[in-house]
């Protein structure tokens, strides 16, 4: 049986109670699967994106189809799945729960703990990619993102890292995206380049819990970590 299967048993059970809200559907995911920490782990994620996406689409004001592709690019539901899905998009919705409700939950249920969680960077980036899926990122979106970066424990250097992924900053953006200071040496920058492709490989985000189906999330963060570090070499080499 796979996630979407799970995932989908699961809404159906949350949504058929009209008082559904974050705390219900937290305590369903904890009692639910609570003798498969894995399989919870996955679902939890995938539970923390979806919500988490219908929150900030709530505070943008408006949904694009733009926004609407680029969730299906992380989100490959079976067709099957996807009025499941959708039930779970519109509870989130209309909860009366604040967006900072339910980031914090999530990040109880999704998080280590511990500042600079990587699950919860990984959410993070999601969200980013769903939120510039129109050409930028709003302001509103900005505000929202940068908050939930607040909630989740995610440090400012570390949250401009991110933002630098999916935002061109401008000359400091490549140093910024690997996370290094500008005049560092070549060999650091490599090494540091090498530990990122390393840390960020899909089978690595797979270990720690993300579903196969998110593995744009991966791809699109090695991408940019790559095309940093490409900017870096040749700006180096002409020096």
């Amino acid at each position: 049986m796979s996630i979407w299967d799970r995932l989908g048993e699961f809404i159906t059970r949350v949504s058929s109670s009209a008082t559904s809200g974050v705390a219900d559907v937290v305590e369903a995911v904890r009692t639910v699967f609570s003798g498969d920490a894995d399989l919870r782990r996955r679902v939890a994620f995938s539970v923390a994106m979806i919500a988490l996406s219908a929150k900030m689409a709530k505070a943008d004001g408006i949904v694009t189809q733009d926004e609407v592709r680029a969730f299906q690019e992380i989100f490959e539901v079976p067709p099957k799945e996807t009025r499941n899905v959708a039930r779970l998009f519109d509870l989130a919705q209309k909860d009366v729960a604040g967006f900072e409700t339910y980031a914090e939950r999530m990040a109880q249920l999704c998080g280590s703990g511990h500042s600079n969680c990587v699950m919860l960077e990984d959410i993070l980036d999601g969200l980013f990619h769903i939120a510039k899926a129109d050409g930028l990122v709003h302001e509103r979106e900005g505000i929202f993102l940068h908050r939930i970066a607040e909630i989740f424990r995610i440090d400012e250097a570390h949250y401009e890292s991110i933002l630098a992924r999916h935002v061109n900053l401008g000359a400091g953006d490549p140093y910024v995206v690997l996370g290094i200071e500008r005049g560092k040496p070549f060999e650091e920058v490599k090494k540091r380049y090498r530990k990122l492709v390393s840390d960020n490989h899909p089978d690595r985000l797979i270990a720690r819990g993300l579903p196969q189906e998110f593995i744009k999330i991966a791809t699109t963060r090695v991408a940019a970590i790559n095309a940093a570090y490409e900017m870096i070499e040749r700006g180096l080499r002409h020096v």
